[in-house]
């Protein structure tokens, strides 16, 4: 993967070149980060310097950062994978597949655990991210949704998981999502005909937590933000690490990630007489 030609650097603002040369936008107000994918021309379609990007925000996001939105500029959240990535000339400055299908395999994995990076920060306890989605999330814009840990749609959002039907699989962290909220026969049907999903389907099958108008998708996403840093931020933390952990865990191994996580919460809270 070629990185872009800056670091993004701590309290850099959204003009910076790696991030913007990449196609994003990075804005922090207070505790609320918001990440855009900026190519609407493209449908903002992904790169190799897309998930460079995203993986350096992740890398670097300022501390007091609780929530983070990704949302897409323009009609379309994402289109996935930026088809030139595909032809032998690829993307400028940043090859193409079959320059990938070149490396040797320790290469090709860094590259992929690279692009993967930019996705998974997205899980971590100590925030809570949200995916606005409308139109087109396609593949690896479907994966980018699915990263994040709710989504709220406009009502002309079309879900696909391209890949399959190109050729590839998913691998930029969607296929665990899916089948955790939609389940294995769901998923495998979505995936192994790449069809498209829209709003009825996704509220109902678990893929969206919630439908709204175009209009009326920043403001909701606005809405859940409030909601969401109106809890305790060390336990919210505290209880999305026990959330994300219950499905890999017996229901005694459960009780016990729990008694842990609260004697943690009653000392810091209780143990000085506060």
């Amino acid at each position: 993967m070629t990185e872009a030609k800056a670091p993004y650097a701590r309290g850099g603002s959204a003009k910076d070149a790696s991030v913007e040369e990449a196609g994003l936008r990075f804005e922090v107000d207070g505790e609320i980060a918001t990440i855009t994918l900026a190519r609407p021309d493209k449908r903002n379609a992904q790169t190799f310097a897309t998930w460079s990007a995203l993986a350096r925000i992740g890398e670097n996001l300022p501390e007091q950062v609780r929530v983070v939105v990704v949302n897409g500029e323009g009609p379309s959240f994402s289109a996935g994978i930026d088809l030139r990535m595909f032809t032998p000339e690829g993307v400028p400055g940043q090859g193409s597949f079959g320059s990938v299908a070149r490396q040797d395999q320790a290469s090709f994995d860094s590259t992929v655990e690279r692009a993967q990076q930019g996705f998974l920060w997205l899980r971590r306890p100590e925030i809570v991210s949200i995916a606005a989605v409308q139109g087109h999330a396609i593949g690896a814009g479907f994966q980018l949704a699915l990263a994040c840990d709710l989504r709220i749609v406009a009502d002309d959002v079309k879900f696909c998981m391209k890949e399959p039907a190109l050729g590839l699989v998913p691998d930029l962290t969607g296929t665990k999502p899916l089948v955790d909220l939609v389940g294995l026969a769901k998923a495998t049907d979505l995936c192994l005909t790449a069809r498209v999903v829209e709003a009825e389907e996704a509220y109902r099958i678990g893929l969206a937590e919630r439908v709204v108008t175009p209009g009326e998708l920043a403001q909701a996403v606005q809405e859940k933000a409030a909601q969401l840093l109106s809890t305790n931020r060390d336990a919210a933390a505290a209880t999305k690490r026990l959330l994300r952990g219950a499905p890999g865990r017996t229901l005694e191994e459960q009780c016990a990630a729990e008694r842990a996580e609260q004697g943690l919460r009653i000392k810091a809270l209780f143990a000085r007489g506060e």
